[in-house]
């Protein structure tokens, strides 16, 4: 029998038919039943939930089922799984998400190619922004990599003799926090961390009943404070101290500093909970900063993440608020060059900056050799009537583009990285500005592979000055309309266009909502072909892969034609020899279109030649098409030719 290669744990708690929904992505692996276990820990459900668990461990041999007591969190039923697995590795799934299908099979391959202690696998979902992790594949880091500090989920694959060895464990009982002390002790402990990002691996889904909705994740009688303390502490005592904002323990506690703590002075928290609810959070956050957090993690911040701690720490919880509502009114601008096709690439120049609320650019002011913030951003802000310094505008500073595979929360990373500059204004003043090019490559965005038929859109994710922002691409073309000509890339149709109402850049694959027709209409052809079944495209951008069968209709008759790349980096449109339509030039449309993209000129029943839409056949042209296919002079023509 062969050896059980992954162990994968799932906790369940009244899960009801979330487990029937999660269940075909867990038993339907590439990696063969025999190889991987399926065990679900049972945490005292009081619903069906047992019953369907029995269903499917009846039907898959490689399935178990163990109930336990309520313990009323899932660190519990996981260690109890720990106990129970048998595989070189352990996967944590949760019961209402879902695997990709070959993740297990690539998860246990990278590990065992890397000789790893925990895998990261790329995760999607539409409930948290890109994740820089994910940019690209690694084969080996460690805690050193400031990135792993973005994922503290639980959801990766462990060596189960690494977790054995250090005594991993989950606090058990309702300890809020509990992934974030696991994981982050395993990496702490851990030799070699492996990321695989060219495989979407793990899906966070969105329940429609918001059970797992992460506003619900702060809650204070859970212990959110003492465990929050106690994960820092575990930071600490795996790391030096060190008054050098950049030295790793600094780095290590500035993830939890930013989202843990700052996140109780930033909208949109401060602004939407009950204002003596939320004040009692900021005092409590004040107080935990003050106590845990050394000074150096709240300096390597950047400006104005930077002015909300200092607010924080000095309790000054109207001032956050008023800070607070003046950054929620800041935007991206973006400025997008015209789209075009280059070698099988859509490409446009992107310039990003930020706007205050009033439309006018966010600007650093220079004064005796230092920039302070902008003074329109502190109008209001008690205790920055001197104003804001800003030691390092370009303190975490970064930005990158990211496509959207609209239809399965897949986000992927176009080539090359944004850079971000500062670029003067007027009178001392001048603003930081991201620009770089887009570059989206269709055949290989997707890991390395072929994006999946769909639509993907694109954005930007900037964070300047300590202002995060995702932001919709968009340009100067009207709502619904084509951004660039059609392409033919890798025998498949790109059809890049502004989304209607947002005007977002977005590209559809194999015509996944857009045709082909309505993206040609304003642009035709004045040319005629010289071979007798094709016709050169200049509309239509194409490189490599195999031709594309397409459908058209050629005037009533339907027929199966193709596009082909051709020599000069455009589509050839090749039409069948035998036309059953009466002589005549006929226009050839395809589905759901009205204008056509070229005429066929018949005789006799068989296509004497393509035309573009716009070409105009002479007398001598028309005197020519007549006598072509006359048989008395084709044989003459052959007697000549000999």
């Amino acid at each position: 029998m062969p050896r059980v290669k992954v162990s994968v744990i799932i906790p369940v708690y009244n899960t009801g038919k979330y487990v029937d929904e999660c269940a075909p992505s867990l038993l339907g692996q590439s990696l063969p039943a025999d190889e991987y276990e399926v065990i679900y820990v049972d945490d005292g459900s009081t619903d069906d939930t047992p019953g369907r668990l029995e269903k499917i461990a009846v039907a898959h041999p490689n399935v178990q089922v163990h109930t336990m007591a309520n313990s009323g969190w899932p660190g519990a039923p996981r260690n109890f799984g720990m106990r129970h697995a048998q595989g070189e590795y352990i996967q944590f799934v949760d019961h209402d998400d879902k695997l990709g299908p070959e993740a297990l099979e690539r998860l246990y391959e990278h590990a065992k190619r890397n000789d790893a202690d925990v895998v990261i696998g790329k995760m999607s979902t539409d409930m948290a922004l890109p994740r820089r992790l994910f940019r690209h594949t690694v084969d080996a880091c460690t805690i050193e990599n400031d990135e792993l500090m973005q994922s503290l989920s639980p959801h990766k694959m462990f060596r189960r003799a690494f977790v054995e060895l250090h005594g991993l464990g989950f606090p058990e009982g309702p300890w809020i926090m509990e992934d974030l002390a696991f994981v982050s002790a395993a990496y702490l402990k851990a030799e070699r961390i492996s990321i695989l990002a060219d495989y979407p691996c793990y899906y966070w889904m969105k329940r429609d009943d918001g059970g797992n909705n992460t506003r619900h994740r702060f809650n204070p009688r859970h212990g959110f404070w003492p465990n929050l303390r106690t994960i820092v502490r575990q930071i600490k005592d795996g790391t030096t101290p060190s008054d050098d904002i950049d030295a790793l323990q600094n780095r290590l506690l500035h993830r939890l500093y930013h989202v843990e703590i700052l996140s109780r002075t930033r909208e949109p928290e401060i602004l939407r909970e009950d204002p003596a609810e939320q004040r009692q959070r900021f005092e409590t956050a004040r107080e935990v900063a003050r106590e845990e957090f050394p000074a150096a993690v709240r300096e390597a911040l950047p400006a104005v993440s930077r002015l909300r701690a200092a607010l924080l720490e000095r309790g000054d919880f109207d001032g956050a608020v008023a800070l607070a509502e003046r950054v929620r009114d800041v935007t991206v601008r973006g400025e997008v060059g015209e789209p075009r096709w280059e070698d099988g690439c859509l490409v446009a120049d992107v310039t990003l900056d930020l706007l205050r609320g009033d439309g006018e650019p966010l600007a650093l002011v220079e004064r005796d050799g230092t920039w302070w913030l902008d003074p329109q951003l502190l109008d209001g802000v008690p205790g920055t009537e001197d104003g804001w310094e800003v030691p390092d505008p370009f303190r975490r500073a970064c930005a990158e583009l990211v496509v959207k595979d609209r239809d399965r929360e897949d986000w992927w990373y176009p080539e090359g990285d944004p850079e971000v500059r500062l670029e003067p204004l007027a009178e001392g003043r001048s603003r930081l500005v991201v620009s770089g090019r887009l570059r989206l490559d269709p055949e290989r965005l997707a890991g390395g592979r072929p994006l999946k038929r769909g639509v993907h859109d694109v954005w930007a994710h900037v964070q300047l000055l300590g202002v995060d922002r995702m932001v919709r691409l968009t340009g100067d073309g009207t709502p619904g309309d084509p951004a660039a000509s059609p392409a033919l890339t890798g025998g498949r149709l790109a059809l890049p266009y502004w989304t209607k109402g947002k005007g977002q850049l977005a590209l559809d694959l194999d015509q996944r909502l857009r045709r082909l027709g309505p993206d040609t209409q304003s642009v035709v052809s004045a040319n005629t072909s010289r071979a007798r079944r094709s016709l050169g495209l200049p509309y239509m951008a194409a490189s490599g892969g195999a031709p594309l069968p397409v459908r058209l209709t050629v005037s009533t008759l339907t027929v199966e034609a193709e596009l082909a790349p051709g020599a000069d980096g455009t589509a050839r449109l090749r039409l069948p020899t035998r036309l059953k339509l009466p002589a005549g030039r006929h226009p050839v449309t395809f589905p759901k279109a009205d204008t056509p993209v070229a005429y066929a000129v018949v005789r006799d029943g068989s296509l004497l030649r393509l035309e573009g839409p716009a070409y105009q056949a002479g007398t001598g042209r028309r005197l020519r098409d007549a006598v072509a296919d006359n048989r008395r002079v084709r044989s003459l023509r052959r007697r000549l030719g000999r």
